[in-house]
């Protein structure tokens, strides 16, 4: 007999690098101010995070999410991957918000955080 395996919830810490500061339009958060350097990006794999993530790095997409506006500017350089019981996304995103500066709004629209988007300062 098969035992019934139990569901996992992936979470991802996408790593982007933007060269330089730019300013720009994200949605309907309307134009932001980015400064160059490191990014960690807090998101939710779906049914399928290797192709979420490998989305994120394509430079020609539809932009859905508040990430598709900036990864297309800048450049995905690595993830980590986590998977657990239950979706872990907003506590990571929280202890993330308690040691970097956050972009605020970014990426938290369908829940009570302040940010998904940190950056990394130098």
């Amino acid at each position: 007999m098969a035992t019934k395996r139990s569901a996992t919830e992936t979470t991802y810490v996408l790593i982007l690098f933007l060269p330089h500061a730019r300013r720009i339009k994200v949605g309907a958060l309307g134009f932001i101010r980015f400064e160059g350097g490191l990014y960690f990006y807090v998101g939710s794999g779906g049914r399928s995070p290797a192709r979420r993530i490998a989305r994120h790095s394509r430079r020609r997409k539809r932009k859905f999410w508040h990430i598709d506006y900036l990864s297309v500017h800048a450049r995905v350089v690595g993830a980590i991957m986590f998977e657990a019981s239950r979706s872990i996304e907003c506590s990571i995103a929280r202890s993330l918000a308690a040691v970097f500066p956050e972009v605020p709004r970014f990426g938290s629209s369908d829940c009570t955080c302040t940010s998904h988007l940190f950056r990394v300062p130098r």
